[in-house]
């Protein structure tokens, strides 16, 4: 019987050489190197999107807060100049001085926030759930108070509400008038150059910011939810007050944000509807530097706005009990 052939040894590889069909090792760690680098291009390309934004705020946000930081803390005058000499003693006689002002504007500004809310939820939830093919119209009417200025709009409501216009002429006959000038919001006599005008001015100026965040909110509602609280024998209100409600609260919180805050330090509508009796912050800061020349002081009232501001918005939103927005 003949022996089989013995099987002939593989070649020998030489040290540091891939064997054969294998790639070497050069070429493997020069594409893992490839595929760092575009890995690390493409964590970096989200940094690099958000550079115009964060230079946009760096210029017109951060660099005049930096600067109104220094002007608060500022001594002199017009005539000799200011300078920084670290004296803070325009934010305690600024807060003593017009804290009613800081006063009235809290309180027009959350009354006003409370009206949009309370017209606005309705009209958001017509236009979300019952509008169909109007929708969009709908949508449009919304916001065609943007068409115009902001200083046209309240012109038009200080015609509206002049003493001889027709409104107030029936609401006089119609004795609304007395009922509200027994509340303090009138005189009693006329609607203008009262605080009742002020609100009324806010509201209809700010009411669009309220009911597209809430729309937003809505829209996003599954009408299956509404089917399923049907099903369980829910009642209308019921399921609103389960369901549709608890649901939009990111559209309430946003909209009573975008209304209360730039309400909190508007200035054209006291300016325009209202007397010297219904001044908020905004018109003492946007007379103390424009008028008196303070400008200190009106440095320090805007620091001061922008403290009540965040303190209030801070103990809404945790009451609120959420922190998502639209």
């Amino acid at each position: 019987m003949t022996a089989p052939a013995p099987t002939p040894a593989p070649p020998a590889v030489p040290a540091g050489a891939s064997p054969a069909g294998a790639p070497s090792g050069g070429a493997g760690t020069g594409a893992a190197t490839a595929l760092a680098r575009a890995a690390a291009r493409r964590r970096r390309v989200p940094y690099l999107l958000l550079l115009p934004g964060l230079a946009w705020l760096l210029v017109f946000f951060v660099a005049p807060m930096v600067y109104q930081a220094s002007t608060s803390i500022q001594t002199g005058s017009l005539e000799t100049g200011f300078q920084v000499t670290w004296n803070f003693a325009a934010y305690p006689a600024a807060l003593a001085e017009y804290w009613p002002h800081f006063l009235r504007s809290v309180l027009y500004s959350g009354t006003a926030t409370a009206l949009c809310l309370l017209i606005g939820y309705p009209l958001a939830y017509t236009i979300a759930f019952k509008a169909g093919r109007w929708r969009n119209l709908l949508l449009v009417l919304v916001i065609a108070p943007f068409f115009t200025s902001f200083l046209i709009r309240t012109l038009a409501w200080k015609t509206i509400l002049a003493d001889e216009s027709p409104l107030v002429s029936a609401l006089r006959a119609l004795h609304v008038l007395d009922l509200t000038g027994a509340l303090g919001l009138t005189d009693g006599s006329r609607i203008l150059a009262t605080p009742l005008a002020v609100v009324c001015g806010l509201t209809y100026n700010f009411l669009p910011f309220m009911i597209l965040p809430l729309y937003a909110s809505l829209e996003r509602v599954d009408g299956r939810l509404h089917e399923a609280a049907g099903d369980l024998y829910a009642r209308p209100f019921t399921t609103f007050r389960k369901v549709t409600f608890p649901l939009s609260m990111p559209g309430v919180v946003a909209g009573t944000l975008l209304t209360f805050i730039p309400a909190t330090g508007d200035y054209i509508n006291a300016e325009l509807l209202g007397s010297t009796n219904e001044k908020m912050v905004g018109n003492v800061i946007q007379s103390q530097f424009l008028r008196v020349l303070d400008y200190p002081t009106a440095a320090a009232l805007s620091f001061i706005l922008m403290a009540v501001i965040l303190a209030t918005v801070s103990v809404y939103i945790r009451k609120a009990g959420t922190e998502e927005l639209v």
